[in-house]
């Protein structure tokens, strides 16, 4: 049985609730792959077909080597979002999962896309699953993560961040997130001209 939220809880009191929880960075876990592994299989298992394509997994723990937060990043391509909102989200609710309709930008920039906490039995997060559309700029982070992987200088860079930042905003899950962009952004960008070949990299950038 999985972890339940209170019943009758309010959106504003399920942000706080996670939002004020603690960020922790822990060293690579080799077992990341098949936490992601076994959560993909069961998603295929529990929701409509029709609806799900590809399943991925990315961020840090996507990383061989790189320390993250122990949590489980995937991104779920589905057919449409509004049957997303309609038909999976009351089914992984069901199931515990925190599920909010968020902003891909800022506090309410969209396009909005659907994205879930999964947690253990004690209520700690284990997986963050973003669900999308083909067309949604989150693909892009499939290209971090692989030049992540290919570039281990970039990935210890990367890790160092993260560390330094933790210092500073062990506290404020939402600060610490921003505080990462910057690096992110313009990783991302090499990564897109580096493996789409739409203009020459330049490695000093």
């Amino acid at each position: 049985m999985g972890y339940k939220q209170k019943p009758m809880e309010t959106l504003e009191e399920k942000i706080a609730r996670v939002v004020k929880e603690e960020v922790t960075v822990v060293p690579y876990d080799p077992l990341w792959p098949k936490v992601f592994e076994q959560e993909r299989l069961h998603l295929l298992s529990c929701l409509p077909a029709h609806l799900i394509k590809r399943i991925e997994h990315f961020g840090s723990t996507a990383v061989p080597g790189l320390s993250a937060k122990p949590i489980v990043d995937i991104l779920v391509e589905v057919t449409s979002l509004d049957k997303t909102r309609e038909i999976i989200a009351p089914l992984l609710e069901a199931q515990g999962y925190d599920y909010f309709w968020r902003p891909s930008w800022g506090d309410d920039t969209p396009p909005f896309y659907a994205w879930f906490i999964k947690r253990d039995k004690n209520g700690k997060r284990t997986h963050h699953l973003h669900m999308v559309e083909a067309e949604f700029e989150h693909w892009d982070r499939l290209l971090f993560r692989d030049y992540l992987i290919e570039h281990p200088d970039i990935a210890r860079k990367y890790a160092d961040l993260k560390e330094k930042l933790l210092g500073v905003h062990l506290g404020d899950r939402v600060d610490y997130t921003r505080a990462k962009s910057d690096f992110i952004e313009k990783i991302t960008e090499k990564a897109i001209r580096y493996y789409r070949n739409t203009q020459p990299l330049n490695s000093s950038d």
